[in-house]
């Protein structure tokens, strides 16, 4: 056979047509993960004041009932991320009172340990136990009293030396409890005020001081810059107290104890309340006039601390003590023009239907 020459075909590849084709990402892809803010912009506080559920000791001045003592205020306290009161009185079958109240003008304030319950069911978060009836059955009663609320799921604040850290609506929260007497936080303690509200700042997103101190009565409805004495006793000087807490990192200052609601002021954008009256004093506490004015304080804040709004829900303690909403509005008409007088340059105000305006 002949040589054959292989002949080799050539291929040309052709164009190859693409066709595009457009699409909406935002309906191929799965929707975006939305990570929240680790915490809400604002929380809000709800705050009562001097509560004295009635007392067994020497002789039983307590209801058949002990349900009304929040009965008629249950709903307005519980729709809060923190509730508080300033508990004054102690839970304890402890039978030996450490005070002499054989003179008539000293008294010794004890409640059933079950009463606990009655403020969980209320709502209460928060007491304070700095105060001048916390120790009326000594350490054992103290002792027995934060166990009991404890046992309940309420958190007691005002010991020595003490910062709480808690949290409202998953915010950091900080109180310590301050009074009138060093055995307690001791209010004229300047640089023990500042050194532990310092602390506290740095461990917490708000800081809330609780202080009970200042005169008491009708005739100490007013507030001063100026140190206060009842029956000899000095009970502190309020505004220097609240200010140089604020300047140390305080959010929100609560004042107790003088039995009647006072004014309030903005001081450096923080919330200052210079007593929230009386709120529960079954048998107990007078209810003589404005002695029956009382309120429950609704505060908002940022999480700089800073009082976003506000509002003063009126309370009227009837003759037995018991608070009950107060259609009357007698309460913010009182602390309204009590914040005019005392502080009328604060930024600040309260109009007619107890809200809290910024200024």
């Amino acid at each position: 056979m002949g040589n054959m020459e292989k002949t080799v075909a050539t291929v040309i590849p052709q164009p190859v047509a693409v066709r595009t084709i457009k699409t909406d990402l935002a309906r191929v892809l799965p929707p975006p993960i939305e990570i929240p803010d680790p915490y809400p912009a604002t929380i809000t506080i709800k705050a009562v004041g001097d509560i004295v559920p009635g007392t067994n000791f020497p002789y039983p001045k307590l209801p058949a009932n002990p349900d009304i003592f929040f009965r008629d205020v249950a709903a307005d306290l519980q729709s809060a991320d923190l509730t508080f009161g300033n508990f004054e009185s102690v839970l304890t079958d402890y039978p030996y009172s450490a005070k002499d109240i054989s003179r008539g003008t000293v008294f010794a304030f004890r409640a059933p340990p079950e009463y606990a319950t009655l403020f969980q069911s209320a709502g209460f978060d928060v007491l304070n136990i700095a105060n001048n009836h916390s120790m009326d059955f000594g350490e054992a009663g103290l002792a027995d009293t934060v166990r009991h609320f404890g046992d309940v799921g309420i958190q007691t604040v005002g010991q020595k030396n003490q910062i709480l850290y808690t949290r409202a609506n998953t915010v950091p929260v900080a109180f310590i409890g301050f009074s009138t007497y060093n055995y307690h936080n001791w209010v004229n303690d300047y640089e023990g005020v500042k050194r532990l509200v310092a602390q506290a700042h740095q461990n917490a997103e708000i800081v809330v001081v609780s202080v009970h101190a200042g005169a008491e009565g009708t005739g100490a409805m007013h507030v001063r810059n100026r140190q206060e004495f009842f029956f000899g006793e000095d009970r502190g000087n309020i505004v220097r107290f609240a200010r140089t807490a604020v300047d140390a990192g305080a959010d929100l200052v609560l004042g107790h104890g003088p039995h009647v609601p006072r004014a309030i002021e903005r001081y450096n954008g923080k919330l200052i309340v210079y007593s929230l009256g009386n709120f529960v004093g079954y048998e107990t506490l007078s209810t003589d006039g404005q002695l029956a004015y009382s309120l429950i304080l609704e505060a908002k804040l940022d999480l700089n601390g800073d009082l976003v709004s506000g509002k003063i829900i009126p309370v009227y303690l009837g003759n037995d003590g018991i608070p009950r909403i107060d259609n009357w509005f007698r309460s913010v008409g009182f602390m309204r023009d009590l914040t005019r007088s005392d502080f009328p340059n604060t930024p600040i105000s309260i109009d007619d239907n107890g809200h809290i305006v910024l200024r």
